[in-house]
């Protein structure tokens, strides 16, 4: 993808020169190595395009590979430092939109939205009666957050002083700052399942988070609950999220994120009335995807003239990734 002119400019001050890949597609690992062999630095927007020990072995020469994201879950970390590639990445500054998308995604399958958008294109305007097809209001009721960051604390924010929900959170660690400012408890996974009428995901994909969302954990909510992941689509398992909507284990899900992505456009997910599905434009708006272009090009000034990243994920001084 080609990054915004706020990135551009950064480097362009700095006297680096640029090489830009222009094609509509993502290229290839193959033509991604092709393009590095003869750069110092690597400042990569484009998606899920696997990073891992092949394209790393063969680009050791690279003095930082600066990511235009704040997920790096596509970047083999441990390859990386085996071969002393510094790699950073652009959290904090994509925090308020992200969080902007899920409670977009929250509303939306409260109120069916994008099923009566789909009802007025085909010309049906008909007014619901008094007790067909109707929402759900989430005023002071649970809101429970999968890893509660940056991210999730914004998301809280919005849930909390705007419709007075009740804030339990799941996370490795206390988030004492949302204690103190939203009355936030911490509980344990089966309790956030139990107990959560709206259940947010902010956490990053690990092995300990893949497919963490699966039927064994949908069997275990409120009927009436609501699924939303803005974070990565491996941390739920999308065949099972699918039957516990059919099933009416849950109630409504609403995604940012797929699997595998993009999705499939026969998915039953598309059709149905209590689920809102977007294309992955968690941090996509011009102000957030500038600071993030800003970000990733400082880094890779910082990299390639030797001064220190501002935003590692890990580096040789730096040797445990953040």
């Amino acid at each position: 993808k080609r990054i915004p002119q706020e990135g551009l400019e950064v480097l362009e001050r700095a006297g680096i020169q640029i090489t830009i890949w222009e094609e509509d597609r993502r290229p290839t690992q193959k033509e991604l190595i092709g393009h590095c062999k003869d750069k110092h630095a690597l400042l990569f927007s484009g998606g899920h395009t696997l990073l891992n020990r092949e394209f790393l072995s063969q680009c050791t020469h690279l003095k930082v590979l600066s990511l235009m994201s704040a997920g790096y879950d596509h970047v083999d970390i441990k390859a990386a430092q085996e071969f002393n590639i510094p790699v950073t990445n652009t959290p904090d500054v994509l925090s308020e939109a992200t969080a902007d998308t899920a409670f977009l995604l929250l509303l939306n399958v409260t109120r069916k939205a994008f099923h009566h958008h789909k009802r007025i294109l085909t010309g049906d305007w008909r007014s619901n009666s008094a007790g067909s097809d109707l929402g759900v209001e989430i005023k002071r009721k649970t809101l429970g957050i999968y890893g509660l960051g940056k991210i999730g604390y914004q998301m809280a924010k919005k849930c909390v002083k705007c419709y007075d929900m009740k804030l339990i959170y799941y996370n490795r660690g206390r988030n004492e700052e949302a204690e103190k400012d939203f009355g936030a408890v911490k509980v344990t996974f089966e309790e956030l399942l139990q107990k959560s009428d709206v259940i947010s995901v902010h956490c990053a994909l690990t092995e300990g988070t893949k497919k963490v969302f699966n039927m064994a954990a949908f069997s275990k909510m409120k009927p009436s609950a609501i699924f939303i992941n803005t974070a990565r689509g491996q941390i739920h398992d999308e065949l099972d999220l699918i039957e516990a909507l059919e099933k009416k284990l849950i109630w409504g899900a609403g995604l940012d994120v797929c699997d595998p992505e993009p999705m499939e456009n026969n998915n039953p997910l598309l059709k149905m009335a209590t689920v809102a599905v977007l294309p992955h434009i968690g941090s996509a708006t011009e102000e957030t995807r500038g600071a993030m272009a800003r970000l990733a090009a400082e880094n890779v000034v910082a990299g390639v003239s030797g001064k220190p990243l501002l935003t590692p994920i890990w580096t040789s001084s730096s040797p445990n990734p953040v």
